[in-house]
């Protein structure tokens, strides 16, 4: 968790429930409040000139999503929206910001965050411009094993549908589709009731 609800409530952060495809803020909105995901899911995203979506980052209980622009002060670069019905904590950039004066550890937590999101995004950039669909999947998978999976387990679950695999990896869902069968045919991925696994020597 970025930052503890407790702590959030204490500066005036609501809690503030979506349901299934709910448009919390639009590419070009002002940024003027900090957002935690208090339950389910919620994605940021872009829409090519032909419609096709782009996913910038999926964001679990606990983290949060969209602070550069309460930092730069420029409109959400991206939309945000729940992939299942959600619960966001709501807290006004004012109070945000003097939460964070206020908590040192706090405002260095967030700069590390903000680093590694930075270091997602630059990896995506090349393996999307530079490496084959199987490597673009395969290192996708690695990177949210390493992000999110805390049991050390040798099996990860891989958390995605291959629609979102492809708005992430900028592939169509049929490469996709064809990539996985195709890393599962190498044993690199697992497929078991249409879900993905991973598997890594113990």
């Amino acid at each position: 968790m970025v930052i503890d609800e407790g702590i959030l409530e204490s500066y005036g952060a609501k809690a503030i429930s979506l349901k299934k495809n709910e448009v919390l803020f639009l590419e070009g909105s002002a940024a003027l409040n900090y957002y935690q995901v208090a339950e389910g899911i919620i994605k940021m995203n872009n829409f090519s000139a032909d419609g096709q979506e782009f996913i910038q980052g999926m964001f679990k209980n606990g983290e949060s999503f969209g602070e550069p622009p309460l930092f730069g002060g420029f409109p959400y670069p991206a939309n945000a929206d729940a992939v299942v019905d959600s619960v966001v904590w709501k807290l006004s950039k004012e109070n945000f910001i003097r939460l964070l004066k206020e908590n040192f550890e706090l405002h260095l937590k967030f700069c590390a965050i903000l680093s590694k999101r930075l270091q997602f995004k630059a990896m995506m950039a090349k393996e999307i411009s530079s490496y084959t669909p199987e490597h673009r999947v395969l290192t996708l998978i690695d990177y949210f094993k390493k992000k999110e999976d805390t049991d050390d387990s040798n099996t990860y679950e891989v958390p995605f549908t291959r629609q979102q695999i492809a708005d992430m990896t900028g592939l169509r869902v049929e490469t996709v589709i064809r990539t996985i069968k195709a890393l599962a045919a190498k044993k690199e991925l697992q497929i078991i009731k249409r879900k993905v696994f991973r598997a890594y020597a113990a």
